[in-house]
């Protein structure tokens, strides 16, 4: 007992002894960046040029190759949507065995096997390794490309073309990277209905034939395997791989602008604005700048402990997000980005922000405890990854690729931890061009074009230009239509209620059934709809396989919610909402209302009036009815989010089918996890008899 407190007795006046040398006064020094062994593939080179780099690990019995080829950039031009066919139309069996057998024997092994245009990738187990080998190679060096194929992939393009072609994230990324590149770049071309259509089987057997070459490929094989065994086995399978010629395309790139100003493309239906504050770069991993910069960008918008996402998420809530990123390209110019998706009402404050944090970055210090934590963010991620036998192989073909010194990983900590503060300001200043961005705005111009004209910033009105969603400069469009002579919101209102039937007519109803299919993440999912006035309503949705996933019943006192078997009682909130209602048609009941006429905005390219509707509760509805033919043909109501931000979700109506004298719109689109699911009416049935057993 005398020895333990003896021993106690001595640990403690060694800390007293310790702390009295401690000047607190002063920031302790950091220690050296730690030293990493990073282990080295063992790498052989075939005759044909084809370098394959190989990493035993022995720890589990599985093995992946992956197969890359670093060609030039390629222009595909007017038949952009070629190299996604080749991608789509290998690993369609090879010419010594069919699609059917080719995938059947993958699925069999239960393995793992991809192509794209210019590469491969494939796992299994270790004991099959050397048949999905030989399969890779099959089917990547002899493709079966047929006719029934292609058109089959074709028409996949298209179906997502036709998708895509009003959605805004699309339309916005398209043209931000047209006003980046220019369009006759390799990133800045895009695919159309009319390029892909002009891709031929014979074009696709050429583009393979040319650019599926050894010249410039690599094999990444990483796994359960030795190497002797490889270099065998890859020998046998590649050795006939010819080598070809390959000529770099020539292309065009587009400039920064000259001063910072506003590109704007106008898309009547967006609910939010998306911005990208943007500037091209020429920046490689071998640069001098590239670590400072990666930690400067880090700084400004790498995550949500970054200046942006703080600024515009956390402070000012105008969005869920805002970022920054930089790439780095050895072939071509790159960009830096800061973005943020925001609600129409902010999007000129947001614009602001990001400017402010961009100024902020380029002409003062970060400080020391911002750049402690990114130093300490990258430090861990690359001890982390360099456990994995992955990171070991990818490291090597980056030396090779990019042209790095040997000792470029094995000193990568050293060069983090070695940037300072006033690295990190001067590669801001050079990357991060603070006059001479492209403010890339793709929004409502109705609803935020007022305010981004009126734009000023350190004092000097930025300018702004119009494009289309092509990325082709445009004369201003016309947002806002002038309201004829007697029209009012009511006699808007009025003219909806006589195009679906009349209001006698309309009072006659008292049920509606309605059933509704749409296709949901790949599942066919019916809805249907009870209602039965003046506030009696079930929703019951089934996915085909499942059941029912999701109910919603009110019985005009009370009302429940099950998903999925979870049973919960409706919150107090919502059952006095549906207390409120009054009948099935609510333009019906908008006399209680405040109404307000609004204007003309384009929806789906025809004209509509904009009617707000102010209920009693405060609540607040935006309808659109068409200016011709009075049919209601979008809805849009503001929600709040996660984090209290406000949500706009938008319902649009189209094809309208008249059932026992009352039109109801047959398609049906609504916002739903995320995504837009449309929704087709199956069936439609009026004064069905209904109880109030079935609403419970």
């Amino acid at each position: 007992m005398k020895t333990k407190i003896i021993s106690l007795l001595v640990l403690f006046v060694t800390s007293l002894t310790m702390q009295a040398q401690i000047d607190r006064s002063q920031q302790p020094k950091p220690g050296p960046a730690p030293k990493v062994n990073i282990g080295k593939p063992n790498t052989f080179t075939l005759k044909n040029g084809l370098t394959v780099l190989v990493v035993e690990n022995n720890k589990l019995p599985r093995v992946s190759a992956t197969l890359t080829i670093d060609n030039p950039l390629i222009v595909e031009g007017n038949k952009a949507g070629l190299t996604s066919l080749v991608s789509s139309l290998l690993g369609s069996g090879s010419t010594s065995i069919s699609k059917d057998a080719f995938n059947e024997e993958v699925d069999y092994l239960g393995a793992s096997l991809n192509f794209g245009s210019q590469s491969a990738f494939a796992s299994s187990l270790s004991k099959y390794f050397p048949r999905i080998m030989e399969l890779m190679a099959d089917g990547a060096l002899n493709p079966n490309f047929t006719q029934e194929e292609l058109e089959s992939e074709r028409a996949k393009i298209l179906e997502n073309l036709k998708s895509q072609k009003k959605n805004v994230g699309a339309i916005a990324g398209r043209v931000q990277s047209v006003l980046a590149y220019g369009a006759n770049h390799p990133y800045g071309e895009f695919i159309t209905e009319e390029t892909v259509n002009n891709v031929t089987l014979e074009d696709v057997k050429a583009f393979h034939n040319k650019y599926f070459r050894p010249n410039n490929a690599y094999l990444i094989i990483i796994g359960d395997v030795k190497t002797k065994d490889v270099k065998k086995l890859v020998k046998k399978l590649f050795k006939n791989w010819e080598k070809g010629t390959i000529v770099a395309d020539t292309y065009d790139t587009a400039k920064n602008a000259t001063s910072t100003e506003v590109n704007f493309i106008n898309a009547d239906n967006a609910v939010q604005s998306e911005l990208s504050v943007q500037n091209t770069v020429k920046l490689t991993m071998k640069d001098e700048d590239y670590f400072p910069v990666l930690i400067a960008n880090n700084i400004l918008g790498g995550g949500g402990e970054a200046r942006l996402f703080n600024n515009l998420r956390e402070d000012k809530k105008f969005t869920y997000g805002s970022y920054s990123s930089i790439g780095d390209n050895r072939k071509t110019i790159s960009t830096f980005k800061a973005t943020a998706s925001v609600r129409n009402a902010v999007t000129d404050s947001a614009v602001v922000e990001i400017l402010k944090e961009i100024k902020k970055i380029t002409t003062e210090l970060v400080s020391d405890e911002e750049l402690k934590n990114v130093k300490a963010k990258y430090v861990g991620r690359f001890v982390t990854g360099v456990e994995r036998p992955s990171t070991i192989a990818n490291y090597a073909l980056n030396i090779i690729t990019e042209d790095l010194p040997a000792n470029f990983y094995e000193t990568y900590l050293e060069k983090i931890e070695a940037v300072t503060k006033e690295d990190v300001l001067r590669a801001a200043q050079k990357y991060f061009q603070k006059d001479n961005l492209r403010i890339v705005v793709t929004g409502k111009g109705s609803e935020v074009i007022g305010a981004l004209e009126n734009l000023t910033f350190d004092g000097k009105k930025i300018p702004v230009k119009y494009f289309n969603e092509f990325g082709e400069p445009t004369e201003k469009p016309v947002f806002k239509k002038p309201i004829p002579a007697g029209v009012t919101a009511q006699t808007v209102i009025d003219n909806y209620i006589n195009a679906i039937g009349g209001k006698e007519k309309l009072m006659q109803v008292t049920t509606t059934v309605q059933e509704m299919e749409a296709s949901f993440q790949g599942m066919s999912m019916i809805t249907t709809l009870k209602q039965k006035s003046p506030n009696m309503m079930m929703t019951d949705v089934s996915m085909v396989g499942m059941g029912s996933v999701f109910k919603q019943a009110f019985d005009g006192e009370k009302g429940y919610m099950s998903q999925q078997g979870q049973k919960r009682d409706m919150p107090a909130e919502m059952i006095d909402e549906m207390k409120a209602r009054k009948g099935l048609f609510p333009e019906l009941n908008y006399s209680d209302s405040k109404l307000t006429l609004k204007g003309i905005e384009s929806v789906e390219g025809k004209d509509a009036y904009v009617v707000e509707v102010e209920k009693s509760s405060g609540e607040k509805v935006t309808n659109y009815y068409d200016t011709t033919s009075g049919l209601k043909v979008k809805k849009a109501e503001t929600a709040k989010g996660p984090g209290g931000q406000e949500v706009v979700q938008e319902t649009t109506y189209g094809d309208y089918k008249e059932v026992d004298g009352i039109k109801f719109p047959y398609e049906m689109v609504v916002p739903m996890a995320g995504q837009k699911i449309e929704f087709k009416t199956i069936s439609v049935n009026v004064n069905k008899p209904l109880k109030k057993e079935d609403f419970q």
